[in-house]
């Protein structure tokens, strides 16, 4: 997928189906390429593989990397939600640079964030409705307040909610 709005020219696959290289590939790659590595398996076909590239590039400080994760929130597997609320811990933080480079990258990519939100609620409507019997009290509801926020600040306006509003449940809303 190519983010058409995005200066940073990023192209995410849906899909990896090759095998996962092994660590003794990665000893040589220097930081940056180690870090692209991880993207890009973090597109990976198995949800656990996902989950362990996404464990090295959650808390990165570079903006190439958000839109690889903000794809993951997007996705069904729930232990991956969890992680990427519990691996951005500077997206809670007003004026961090976390914070900005998601308020940024959001913003300039709106069709792409409505997108995910939408996937978010289709996701909890068909796989977690029971567990979680609001949307506002589903993980993935407090991570999308939490971007929502991020693009808030960036932009100084209100943004357009895909999901149904957080009232009622653990979701805090800024919208």
């Amino acid at each position: 997928m190519q983010l058409p709005r995005d200066p940073l020219n990023v192209a995410i696959p849906y899909r990896l189906y090759n095998e996962e290289p092994c660590a003794d590939f990665e000893r040589p790659l220097s930081g940056t390429q180690q870090m692209i590595l991880h993207c890009l398996y973090s597109r990976h076909h198995d949800g656990r593989v996902r989950q362990r590239h996404l464990e090295q590039i959650a808390a990165s400080g570079e903006p190439w990397v958000v839109p690889f994760v903000v794809q993951l929130a997007g996705e069904y597997v729930l232990e991956i939600i969890e992680l990427i609320g519990r691996g951005l811990p500077g997206l809670a933080v007003p004026g961090s640079t976390q914070r900005r480079h998601f308020g940024e990258f959001i913003a300039r990519n709106p069709a792409f964030f409505a997108r995910t939100e939408r996937r978010v609620v289709s996701y909890w409507s068909c796989y977690y409705r029971l567990k979680y019997g609001a949307f506002g009290t589903y993980p993935g509801c407090d991570l999308l307040e939490a971007f929502r926020a991020a693009v808030v600040e960036q932009t100084g306006a209100q943004w357009p909610r895909h999901t149904p509003p957080p009232a009622g449940g653990r979701g805090r809303g800024t919208a």
